[in-house]
C-alpha cells in the first residue's frame, strides 16, 4: 500500500512562536514499522510554512496514497485541525481510508466516529503494531473486527475492538527516521534536532496525568542500544540536540545509569533535554556528574504548585524539600532547571499567588513555564473538575497556556496579571539576567537566551490573544463540556461487547 502520514499544523503557542520545528515521533514510530512491512511511506509535515489546508490536501491528491494517517502529540488543541484537513482530503480523495491516532483520539473515538464520516477507523493506544494489522486488514479487505486496539463504525455505529497488548519490548519497533530530512528540524535556538522516546509510562500516581491510562505501565528501551541510536543519528545526521519526549525516563536507576555510561561511551557531543521527577534527581545526587558528561543541558521539573496541600489534591506524590534541593543539585552541576508551575486551581487567592511566587523565588529555577490547569477525560483528575465552569470553548486552546477554567475567587483578567507577573518577577530578577547575560558556560548562556526570546515573543502574544478570544461568561461545566468520564464509556463499552453477537463483522 502507499501510505501517507500527514502531520498538521498544530495551533498552540509552542508550535506556532519558535522557528524551530521538531519532528514528529508518534508518526515515524508508525512509519518505520509500516517501512518493514513492504509498504510505500511518505510524511507530509504541515508544521512548516505552516501549510494551510487545501495545499495539504492538493499534495495528498497529487501523491495518490491508498490510506491516510493522521496524529499529533498536540492531543486535545490539535484535534480541530486535524478533522479540518481530515474531512478535505477525503472530498478530494472519495474512498480512500483515513486513519486517526494518538491520545485524544484514543479517549473521544465515540464521539470522533459519530460526528467526522470521513475518519474510517481510529487507533487506541500505542500504535506500532495495531497500524500494521489495521493496515494489513485494509489491503487484504478483511473484517477489522479481528484488529484489536481500534474503533470503527459497523450497522449499530461507533464501535471499538478489545484493547491491544501492551508492547513490551519497545526496542521490536524502530522509529522511521529516513522519512524526514533532518537538516529541516531544529530546537535550541537552530541546532539539528529529533525527539526520542527512552521510556513509556510512568509508575507515579499525579491525578492530572495520562500517562498510566494510554501506556498502561513503566517500559524502557535497552540502554546501550538506545545511546548507540543517539550516537547514529549524531554521526549519520548531523543531530545535535535530542528532546527527550518521556514523562519519566529516570524511573529505574539501573537503566538510567547504563544509558548514561554507554553514552559517555559513544564520545559524541550531543545536547540532552528533557523532563523528569525532582526526587528522581535527588536520589542520583551521587551520579549527576554523568548526568552532564553524557550531554544533559536542562530538565524540565514538574513542581505543578509550592502549596503542600495541592500537590496532595493531586497526588503529585513530592515536597517543597525535594523540589527545591532537585534545582540546587542540577544548578550544581552545571544543568539548567526549568520549573512549571500551574495556576488555575479553583479555590486559589490573591494571597495564594503571592505565597505561591515568593516559594518559587526561594526556589531560584533557572526558567520557568507557566501553565494553566486544563483537565482531560483520560486523567482521574476529570473527575475532580467535573462540576467547574468552562470558560474557554475553543478546543484549539486547551493546550495548557490557555486559561479553560473558571476560578471561584478570581476572574480571568486577575489571573493573567498573577501569571505574566510571575513569570516577569522570577525570569526578570537580577540573579536570573545575570545567568542570562554572564553565565560560564557558553551553550547554557546560549539556550537561556534563547528561551528568553521566545519568551518575549510568547508574552505579547497571550496578552493580544487574551484581549482577541473572548472568554464564555455562563459556559457549561467540564462533565457537559467533554461528556462523561473515560471510567463511564469503558464500563458502556465492555456492556455492549457482552451483547454484541460474535459473528459481526464490518468489511472494507
Amino acid at each position: 500500500m502507499r501510505i501517507l502520514l500527514v502531520n498538521v499544523p498544530h495551533p498552540a503557542i509552542g508550535s506556532r512562536i519558535p522557528d524551530d520545528h521538531l519532528p514528529p515521533l508518534g508518526l515515524l514510530a508508525v512509519g518505520g514499522p509500516l517501512i518493514d512491512d513492504g509498504h510505500t511511506v511518505r510524511l507530509i509535515d504541515g508544521e512548516f510554512g505552516p501549510a494551510a489546508t487545501g495545499d495539504l490536501a492538493a499534495e495528498a491528491v497529487a501523491w495518490h496514497p491508498d490510506a491516510v494517517l493522521f496524529g499529533h502529540s498536540g492531543s486535545t488543541s490539535g484535534h480541530p485541525v486535524i478533522a479540518e484537513v481530515a474531512a478535505a482530503i477525503a472530498i478530494a480523495l472519495p474512498g480512500t481510508p483515513v486513519v486517526y491516532g494518538g491520545v485524544f483520539p484514543t479517549y473521544h473515538w465515540r464521539e470522533i466516529l459519530r460526528e467526522e464520516p470521513h475518519v474510517t477507523a481510529i487507533v487506541r493506544g500505542e500504535g506500532e503494531e495495531t497500524a500494521r494489522r489495521l493496515m494489513a486488514a485494509l489491503a487484504a479487505g478483511t473484517s477489522l473486527d479481528a484488529v484489536p486496539g481500534i474503533a470503527f463504525r459497523d450497522e449499530a455505529g461507533p464501535w471499538a475492538t478489545p484493547d491491544a497488548a501492551v508492547i513490551r519490548d519497545i526496542d521490536a519497533y524502530r522509529v522511521g527516521w529516513e522519512l524526514i530530512d533532518h537538516a529541516r528540524y531544529s530546537y535550541w535556538g537552530g541546532l539539528q534536532a529529533v525527539v526520542v522516546q527512552f521510556s513509556r509510562g510512568c509508575p507515579h500516581l499525579c491525578n492530572y496525568c495520562g500517562q498510566r491510562g494510554f501506556w498502561t505501565r513503566w517500559r524502557h528501551r535497552d540502554p546501550i542500544r538506545f545511546a548507540w541510536e543517539l550516537a547514529r543519528l549524531h554521526r549519520e545526521h548531523g543531530v545535535r540536540v535530542i528532546n527527550f519526549a518521556d514523562e519519566n525516563p529516570t524511573v529505574s536507576r539501573k537503566a538510567w545509569r547504563i544509558f548514561l555510561e554507554a553514552l559517555i561511551a559513544e564520545e559524541v557531543d550531543l545536547i540532552l533535554v528533557g523532563s523528569t521527577r525532582a526526587d528522581d534527581i535527588v536520589r542520583d545526587a551521587d551520579i549527576l556528574h554523568l548526568y552532564k558528561r553524557a550531554g544533559w543541558a536542562r530538565f524540565l521539573l514538574g513542581l505543578e504548585s509550592t502549596v503542600e496541600a495541592t500537590l496532595a489534591r493531586i497526588r503529585k506524590g513530592a515536597t517543597t524539600t525535594t523540589d527545591r534541593e532537585a534545582i540546587r543539585l542540577l544548578r550544581r552541576h552545571g544543568i539548567l532547571s526549568m520549573a512549571t508551575w500551574v495556576v488555575g486551581f479553583e479555590e486559589e487567592t490573591d494571597r495564594d499567588y503571592w505565597r505561591g511566587l515568593r516559594q518559587l523565588l526561594s526556589y531560584d529555577p533557572d526558567q520557568i513555564q507557566m501553565l494553566y490547569v486544563t483537565p482531560h477525560r483520560w486523567t482521574p483528575y476529570f473527575r475532580l473538575a467535573a462540576g467547574r465552569r468552562v470558560i474557554q470553548t475553543d478546543r484549539r486552546r486547551w493546550d495548557y497556556k490557555h486559561q479553560v477554567l473558571a476560578t471561584r475567587h478570581m476572574p480571568p483578567w486577575r489571573v493573567l496579571l498573577w501569571f505574566k507577573f510571575i513569570e516577569l518577577a522570577v525570569q526578570g530578577r537580577p540573579r536570573a539576567l545575570a545567568r542570562v547575560l554572564l553565565h560560564p558556560d557558553q551553550g547554557l548562556r546560549h539556550a537561556m537566551r534563547w528561551y528568553t526570546r521566545m519568551g518575549r515573543r510568547v508574552w505579547s502574544h497571550e496578552i493580544l490573544g487574551f484581549l482577541r478570544d473572548p472568554l464564555v461568561q455562563d459556559g457549561p461545566s467540564v462533565a457537559a463540556f467533554w461528556g462523561q468520564p473515560q471510567e463511564a464509556e469503558e464500563e458502556s463499552m465492555r456492556a455492549m461487547r457482552a451483547e454484541r453477537p460474535v459473528e459481526t463483522c464490518l468489511s472494507v
